[in-house]
């Protein structure tokens, strides 16, 4: 099979032409990956009864909850089919025992600043946002009644109190 040599010629070139001219192009445009993240990434998974009371009793008692109440209090909660109510029966079960560590009334309204930092901390683990601190101090300030003991309460059942 002779070809002349035009023919030749012309599947040489397009041979050469389509090894190499079809290489991929490269573009760099000097933007540098970047790893994006929700921004808050805490308050996603909610609590277990049992990490729920071992939490709350730490808060409240200063102390880690022994085997045998956690066992109670866990049958309490599994036991009441309106979880809300288990946990406010258990929260206010609690707050009537007189082992419950919680500040005095007198250092809430000497120092409120301190007493709203140190509440968040301890129930949210995190630092009130000003808008938070600002509306908890006036609301201690402008409600003479209002113990250490309800703010305590308030906290406990706080929706964000039941997530980590």
């Amino acid at each position: 099979m002779n070809m002349p040599i035009s023919n030749r010629l012309l599947a040489g070139l397009l041979a050469a032409f389509l090894i190499g001219g079809c290489k991929e192009e490269q573009y760099t445009y000097g933007v540098e990956d970047v790893l994006v993240q929700p921004v808050d990434l805490s308050g996603k998974k909610s609590k277990t009864p049992e990490q729920y009371l071992n939490i709350l009793y730490a808060n409240l008692y200063q102390k880690a909850m022994s085997a045998n109440q956690l066992v109670k209090a866990t049958d309490v909660i599994t036991s009441i089919g309106d979880k809300q109510v288990a946990y406010e029966t258990v929260i206010s079960k609690f707050m009537n025992d007189p082992n419950i560590i919680l500040p005095t009334e007198e250092s809430m309204r000497t120092d409120p600043e301190a007493f709203v930092k140190e509440t968040y901390q301890r129930f949210f683990v995190r630092v009130p946002t000003e808008a938070e601190k600002t509306w908890m101090i006036n609301f201690i300030n402008s409600h003479p009644d209002v113990t250490p003991e309800h703010v305590y309460y308030s906290f406990a059942i706080a929706n964000e109190y039941y997530f980590y």
